[in-house]
């Protein structure tokens, strides 16, 4: 019998864990994006539970309370990576089945393509292969929609700006489809739990990853699902992506929804999951 986890640890950092369903049940990696926390994906988890799956769904770094390190080096994608084999290895049942929105999609695509021993399936959500992102920066309109992270790069600023005026935030959230619900959370786990910082260093290691974490092929099954609705990213990085993966390939459109997937469709989502799991398990 298996141990249920709350948290793991690497490097002296904490990460705070949400473990539900069946303990036996075959495990599904779930990981969350920018700027929530595991809680985003609980209705999403939930579906997956009830469908005899164990989620394992963590705080990434710069969001639970105790892996909070200073600078923006501790949050390259080789740390963020490094966080998620560590925890594989705590749960210690195998390859995993690997779920992850929007920057959990990065951290995905980017454990996948370095250690396709440890992950089983593949299913990302919103956020293209890292190759495909870049590609469609010169080939779309991504880089106008990609803006706020030219912005996220200046220290400090950002933050301060958004905790003396919240209502930034929150016209930004709504306006790319996040219900008023969500928004709460956001300044709830993230805004006035002091999160904020680690979450944006996110995008300011970004220009840290190196040449092999854009390009690295992915040769496990995949499923991309992006939906037709987001502002944030667009179809061309999506339609991209079947470039980087050598595995069997799948890309699902969702029509009319926004960004937030997980929350706003996770019915449709949790199906798609299954689907692909079914499709390498038989």
């Amino acid at each position: 019998m298996s141990n249920r986890l709350t948290s793991f640890t690497r490097a002296g950092l904490r990460f705070d864990v949400v473990d539900s369903g069946p303990i036996d049940g075959p495990v599904v990696l779930a990981l969350h994006g920018f700027p929530q926390t595991a809680s985003s994906l609980s209705e999403l988890t939930a579906l997956l539970n009830a469908r005899g799956y164990r989620t394992i769904a963590p705080n990434q770094r710069g969001y639970s309370p105790g892996a909070r390190p200073r600078g923006r080096v501790a949050y390259r994608v080789s740390e963020l990576v490094g966080d998620m084999v560590a925890l594989i290895r705590e749960i210690d049942r195998g390859p995993v089945h690997l779920v992850g929105h929007d920057w959990g999609a990065m951290v995905a695509w980017s454990l996948a393509g370095a250690r396709p021993d440890l992950v089983r399936s593949l299913v990302t959500v919103s956020v293209p292969h890292p190759g495909a992102y870049v590609r469609s920066l010169v080939s779309s309109d991504q880089l106008a929609r990609s803006y706020y992270m030219g912005l996220f790069q200046l220290p400090v600023l950002p933050e301060r700006l958004l905790l003396a005026r919240p209502e930034l935030l929150d016209r930004a959230l709504a306006g790319t489809g996040m219900a008023p619900d969500a928004i709460a959370r956001v300044h709830s786990e993230i805004v006035d739990t002091g999160a904020l910082t680690g979450a944006l260093n996110w995008y300011r290691a970004l220009l840290l990853a190196g040449p092999r974490a854009v390009s690295a092929p992915v040769r496990i099954p995949v499923t991309h699902v992006w939906s037709s609705g987001d502002t944030a990213l667009t179809r061309r990085g999506a339609e991209l992506t079947e470039r980087y993966v050598t595995g069997d390939y799948r890309l699902v459109v969702i029509d009319g929804a926004s960004h937030w997937l997980p929350e706003e469709r996770p019915q449709e989502l949790a199906e798609i999951i299954v689907d692909r799991i079914e499709s390498v398990t038989g």
